[in-house]
């Protein structure tokens, strides 16, 4: 055959055009993604770049060397239970235990025992309300987990890991499927591709900030921020069970708005910020200017969105405790 037709090239002693290899790389990517991706379910979230390394490297594990994605068989978080052990940190503690969990689809739970033999469980927690996040850094081991939900009116977290990371992968995976099964019943018109954007939601950003009380006399404090979706949580340490106060942002419509600077007659850190909600003004100060834009923009990202009315339903369960009285309040979804 002529060159005209089909020509040989040797990889090292030929000259490659940069169009040729481009166009080489895009054939070879796409054949090895239509085999190795045949099957991938929905539920599954593939890794962006900046992603837990965790979930990257299982991703690569999962295509090519145990091949999930071409043999559904293999895909066994989609079966809509799973059980085993995880470690999990203690409440009052920072010791890690041996717990056993057990997560079902049928009745919307996920469980977990003190002991196996135990016969009632430790905590019932509803997958549906559920949010699960990886927690390398702040945990400091990379298989691990946060799981987070709301229990009589305010969050609770609890902190998990399993040595394997193909376990704590799957264990991720499960409750993805178990929510979007859950979600395609409630929604049975809703498209997929919009469901799956409900399953888990990574914090938007945490750190720490110094943050006034409620008294003008009240000095800064340093507390560790996290903000979950509309929730805004601080803490006196990173691994809390439980938020110290959590402030619910609303829509900017609404009253809500956050802007440089300190409220007058407040002291100004350098790089302070005032997120003012209809029931209070928070003073709260960053340690540099870099994060104290980083925290403005996200938050202001947060309150240009209208509330979904899952949001107003999570308003409407979210409750603030005030230390200094005996009463609660609903935050207003407003």
């Amino acid at each position: 055959m002529g060159v005209h037709i089909s020509k040989v090239k040797h990889l090292k002693l030929d000259r490659w055009e940069d169009s040729q290899v481009k166009r080489m790389k895009e054939v070879g990517n796409l054949n090895a993604k239509l085999k190795y991706e045949e099957r991938v379910p929905p539920c599954y979230r593939k890794p962006a770049e900046n992603d837990p390394q965790v979930l990257i490297e299982q991703w690569i594990r999962a295509k090519y060397q145990r091949e999930e994605f071409c043999h559904p068989e293999k895909q066994t978080y989609i079966n809509g239970y799973k059980d085993g052990y995880l470690k999990k940190r203690g409440k009052e503690d920072s010791a890690y235990h041996p717990r056993k969990f057990v997560l079902s689809e049928s009745d919307d739970t996920l469980k977990y025992f003190v002991k196996e033999k135990d016969k009632e469980p430790k905590a019932i927690l509803r997958v549906s309300e559920l949010n699960v996040v990886f927690a390398p850094e702040k945990i400091g081991i990379p298989t691990s987990l946060q799981l987070t939900f709301l229990k009589d009116g305010s969050t609770r977290h609890i902190y998990v890991y399993h040595d394997n990371p193909e376990e704590i992968t799957n264990w991720y995976m499960a409750i993805r499927c178990v929510k979007l099964h859950r979600l395609q019943v409630a929604y049975p018109s809703a498209s997929e591709a919009d469901l799956v954007n409900y399953l888990t939601e990574d914090f938007a950003k945490e750190g720490w900030l110094f943050k006034t009380g409620p008294r003008s006399s009240d000095g800064f404090k340093k507390r560790w921020f996290t903000l979950d979706n509309r929730k805004l949580m601080y803490h006196d340490d990173p691994l809390d069970a439980h938020p110290k106060g959590e402030i619910f942002l609303g829509y900017m419509s609404d009253g809500y708005s956050v802007r440089v600077g300190a409220k007058a007659g407040v002291k100004d850190l350098r790089f302070t910020f005032t997120l003012t909600t209809p029931e209070r003004v928070f003073n709260l100060s960053a340690m540099s200017e870099v994060e104290r834009d980083q925290w403005i923009a996200v938050m202001e990202r947060v309150l240009e969105r209208p509330l979904t009315p899952q949001d107003s339903a999570i308003s409407a369960r979210l409750v603030r405790k005030r230390t200094n009285t005996k009463s609660i309040n609903i935050f207003s979804a407003r």
